[in-house]
């Protein structure tokens, strides 16, 4: 039975995030920041910092691992490439830590390509 893949159920693991956690470009800002979500869902820290923009980069340590999170699904809300080597998308991700209520993460996040590669640069947190 295929796996399906966390940032999108209809989709298995196989054909869509693993190929790039294994080490393929992402196509479009988009495709990178699922795949991130993935990561996350998956505790692929390497990757996670590997898709990160040096300058903005943390230390592999600052990542969080909350111990008992638990991420429970992506809803992708806009892509803009904005044709000059950056894009922004905005998503809302879902999850859980312990016993407490769902929390969403609501983020508009910048991309930029370098080396023909899309990295996440940064993020802010709308109301």
């Amino acid at each position: 039975m295929a796996t399906a893949c966390p940032c999108n159920p209809s989709a298995t693991y196989a054909s869509c995030c693993k190929p790039l956690h294994e080490g393929a470009p992402a196509a479009s800002a988009e495709a990178l920041m699922r795949s991130r979500y993935s990561a996350y869902v998956l505790g692929l820290r390497d990757y996670l910092v590997d898709t990160w923009h040096p300058a903005t980069r943390p230390d592999p340590f600052e990542l969080d691992d909350t111990p008992g999170l638990r991420w429970l699904g992506l809803d992708v809300k806009r892509h803009v490439d904005i044709g000059d080597g950056t894009a922004v998308v905005e998503f809302v991700a879902r999850y859980k830590a312990g016993g407490a209520r769902a929390v969403r993460l609501h983020e508009v996040s910048r991309f930029e390509r370098v080396d023909g590669r899309w990295l996440y640069v940064d993020g802010d947190f709308p109301r």
